[in-house]
């Protein structure tokens, strides 16, 4: 069974439209999504409203994404850019639906298929494109490449199919914290779904309702091989357990916009996390080194892309409902070709860095309000522990020490650590049986390579 049958209620059904209110009238388009496919919650509206600037400014996004991956298959091909590679060309109403939602105190994670978020996170294409080309100019200075943008409030680009569930759980664990108001979107792939790390870290989110909303991006192939043969069942958006879970077209940037400020307001209201599955398709292999066409056919992709690509499926919408013509969508796509052309030459006129910079941005500094003891920093480019070496960044690493000190006004002693787990906590009674609660379930009910993992991301951001 292809992924064509599989997934045909949302890959080839066509979208509704109302026009019952048309841009020119009031500057407003209602349009109808299909039905969600709900666990364990209610459904999110149907009915869709927007202005014609934010369906510009949607529209926009997506095209400019697409002219990004697109450029960058080219650039890899020509060999300009080296190592892993992983496009997200078909994929643009996942990202560009949950982030027009995003509020500034919010932060995201996301997979190795990162060029997309950077870009809706603020990174500037020349510094993206910098990275890829490992120019010193890019975001991680040339030492990350593709897989590794970072930005504000953007926490990768993480390499490890599922790794950065954990993270993204402790960042949520961060806001809860600090009573931020902030929420966590953590995004994976259907292939994460199968990694225990990935249940262990929504059992976690789940037992202390974290502020994140899991975001997967079911493209149907975990690199290369079809849910139906890796996962007993697909359903993957009642895999959360207890977790709420709600499964979208995911070609549909007003489907994948609406869900996302459903999931909003739920976790504001501290429910806890929430699951959301936007059924997509990649266009290109899983990398740049897959070709894309050993577990499915050239006719599949050419199918899909005629008729469910999500750019096409908007264009048609906004036309129909005249929120812009064809000849304006076509000079918004020919704008963004010319703006991503500027930002590769001038990315390509930098310099690579040198050995130096290898010493460079090993650690990051503690604050004030969180400081490590039983340690000692040598220099401005190592983290020392007295009698071994320890990188002091966040990821599936052990914990570079064994103390912890939480200054401020709800922790006011120190809490111990052993193999990242939250121990003890000998001050007042009321913060002795929080620790003492942190300890039951880190301990317990979960393996200490996770725990480690989620209180390293909390104490990176705290």
């Amino acid at each position: 069974m292809n992924v064509i049958t599989r997934c045909r209620r949302y890959l080839f059904r066509h979208p509704k439209t109302l026009v019952t209110i048309t841009a020119s009238q009031s500057s407003l388009a209602k349009f109808e999504n299909h039905p969600y496919d709900l666990h364990r919650i209610d459904s999110p509206p149907v009915l869709v409203e927007v202005t014609k600037e934010d369906a510009i400014d949607i529209f926009t996004k997506m095209v400019m994404i697409r002219r990004m991956e697109n450029a960058a298959a080219q650039l890899y091909q020509r060999k300009l850019i080296l190592g892993f590679c992983h496009l997200y060309a078909g994929q643009e109403a996942c990202a560009v639906g949950v982030n027009t939602i995003m509020r500034p105190g919010d932060n995201v994670i996301t997979t190795y298929r990162c060029h997309a978020w950077a870009y809706l996170m603020g990174v500037e294409l020349e510094s993206i494109y910098g990275e890829l080309l490992g120019k010193v100019t890019g975001s991680s200075r040339g030492k990350g490449g593709s897989m590794h943008l970072y930005g504000d409030n953007l926490y990768g680009g993480n390499g490890i199919v599922g790794a950065h569930i954990p993270l993204g759980t402790g960042l949520a664990l961060a806001h809860k914290y600090k009573n931020d108001g902030g929420i966590c979107f953590t995004v994976f792939g259907d292939g994460a779904m199968d990694q225990g790390q990935t249940h262990e870290a929504f059992n976690f989110a789940k037992l202390h309702n974290l502020p994140v909303i899991y975001i997967l991006e079911n493209n149907n192939y975990s690199m290369g091989t079809p849910s139906v043969r890796h996962a007993a069942n697909t359903e993957l958006y009642k895999r959360g357990d207890l977790i709420p879970g709600i499964r979208l077209d995911g070609m549909d940037v007003f489907a994948t916009r609406e869900a996302t400020k459903f999931a909003v307001e739920y976790v504001k209201s501290e429910k806890g996390p929430i699951l959301l599955e936007f059924a997509t398709y990649r266009y290109f292999g899983h990398s740049m080194s897959d070709p894309g066409t050993t577990y499915r056919t050239r006719e599949e992709i050419q199918a899909i892309r005629e008729r469910r690509d999500c750019i096409k499926l908007l264009t048609e919408k906004l036309v129909k409902t005249e929120v812009a013509t064809e000849e304006e969508l076509k000079k918004i796509d020919k704008e963004s070709s010319v703006i991503v052309e500027k930002a590769i030459q001038e990315a390509m006129k930098e310099k690579e860095p040198d050995s130096n910079e290898l010493t460079f941005d090993i650690y990051k500094e503690s604050k004030e309000r969180f400081n490590l003891l039983g340690s000692h920093r040598d220099g401005n480019s190592q983290h020392r522990d007295p009698g071994r070496n320890i990188i002091a960044k966040p990821g599936p690493t052990r914990f570079p020490c064994e103390v912890a000190v939480f200054p401020g006004n709800r922790r006011k002693s120190p809490v111990r650590m052993f193999d990242g787990c939250l121990l003890e906590l000998d001050s007042s009674r009321e913060t002795g049986r929080e620790a003492k609660r942190l300890r039951n379930s880190s301990c317990r009910a979960f393996s200490s390579e996770t725990v480690q993992t989620v209180v390293s991301s909390f104490l990176f951001v705290t």
